[in-house]
């Protein structure tokens, strides 16, 4: 009997309930926490002060960008969740011969 249960178990390569909740709850908490720290960035550093003005779309400027960092990040991992992991990209060759300089070949 308990081998019948065991039959019927996904094997997590292919469980795609699994990754999208891995991916959903990787998404919404990278988005809340960079647009915090986005969020924190723009108080600390966009702040107004009496002989400055902080204008708070460059605030609000910086919550998005923090916003959009989070959501790029988890779009890769979720990527990579899905398709594994991307193809390594292969490097230059070098060859041992210096390249001619001044004209001579």
């Amino acid at each position: 009997m308990a081998e019948e249960k065991t039959s019927g178990i996904v094997p997590p390569k292919y469980d795609v309930n699994a990754k999208w909740d891995t991916c959903i709850d990787l998404t919404v908490r990278r988005f809340a926490y960079s647009s915090l720290a986005g969020a924190f960035t723009g108080l600390l550093f966009f702040h107004s002060t009496p002989d400055s003005s902080g204008s708070p779309a460059t605030r609000w400027a910086s919550v998005a960008f923090g916003a959009g960092v989070g959501i790029g990040s988890a779009y890769t991992d979720c990527s990579r969740i899905f398709n594994g992991s991307p193809a390594k990209l292969a490097s230059p060759k070098i060859s041992g011969t210096p390249a001619p300089q001044g004209g001579q070949e």
